[in-house]
């Protein structure tokens, strides 16, 4: 049955082929331009399908939670919601760091503990 519709397919593409129909596309002659070149030629494929269905690699969905937690600590007011929020923040970056073999220090650093110790400073000092 596959090997039909196979036959039928592909007899249905010589015919429009000799009539024309795919004489006018972008990019004719060309090579099919990728999304990424720096993936293993083997794995392009499904990556190109997880990309389609609207999934993204753990890396990515990572800096995007860090992304979404910074933009809320930015609007909070509350001390102990900056606080539990810097918290939260400074556990993702740890692991990101941690799971993706950089150092703290690098790509992505832990800008608010600095403001988390003059918090914790200044309840010391009262």
């Amino acid at each position: 049955m596959i090997k039909a519709f196979q036959i039928i397919a592909e007899q249905r593409i010589l015919e429009a082929q000799k009539k024309g129909f795919f004489d006018n596309f972008k990019g004719k002659g060309k090579p099919l331009e990728t999304d990424n070149q720096n993936i293993a030629h083997e794995l392009r494929m499904a990556y190109k399908i997880l990309k389609n269905s609207g999934c993204l690699p753990p890396e990515i969905e990572l800096k995007q939670e860090i992304n979404k937690t910074e933009q809320l600590l930015k609007g909070l007011k509350q001390e102990s919601e900056i606080i539990k929020t810097q918290d939260k923040l400074n556990f993702l970056i740890k692991k990101y760091n941690i799971n993706y073999g950089f150092s703290v220090l690098n790509e992505i650093n832990e800008k608010y503990f600095p403001k988390l110790s003059k918090l914790t400073n200044k309840k010391a000092d009262n």
